[in-house]
């Protein structure tokens, strides 16, 4: 388990409950601050109300996808600077679709704890550089 020194604000954006349960739990023992939205539009909603330094969205969403969420998010000019997908969906067209869209990583589910550590960790090292 990575405690990162800077708390960072993360909305986590999953579907599945007990995905979403064992996330949000995980990365507020890390020390972060997490809210949860369970589709695009709450996800929408909630980055209207508070920015946050790190999204984290599944793919697949009831609601739409997180490909849509992202572009979504950019041309409401709404901030999510550091953008981590993850999903089931694992081809390379998958992965490069997620890219295209402005993720910065694509995790693939299932993941380890210390494959999102990693990413936490880039994602506190690229705030403390600004």
């Amino acid at each position: 388990m990575f405690m990162s020194s800077h708390v960072l604000k993360i909305l986590l954006v999953e579907n599945h409950d007990d995905t979403l349960t064992y996330l949000a739990e995980y990365l507020r023992e890390c020390g972060h601050t997490v809210r949860s939205a369970t589709s695009m539009n709450a996800a929408l909603k909630s980055l209207a109300d508070e920015s946050v330094d790190i999204l984290i969205s599944d793919i697949g969403l009831p609601d739409g996808d997180g490909w849509q969420l992202l572009r979504r998010i950019h041309e409401l000019k709404l901030t999510a600077p550091f953008s981590i997908a993850m999903s089931g969906y694992s081809t390379k067209a998958d992965i490069e679709k997620s890219r295209v869209a402005g993720y910065r990583h694509h995790l693939v589910k299932p993941f380890l704890p210390d494959e999102l550590d990693v990413l936490i960790q880039e994602a506190a090292t690229s705030f403390q550089k600004v």
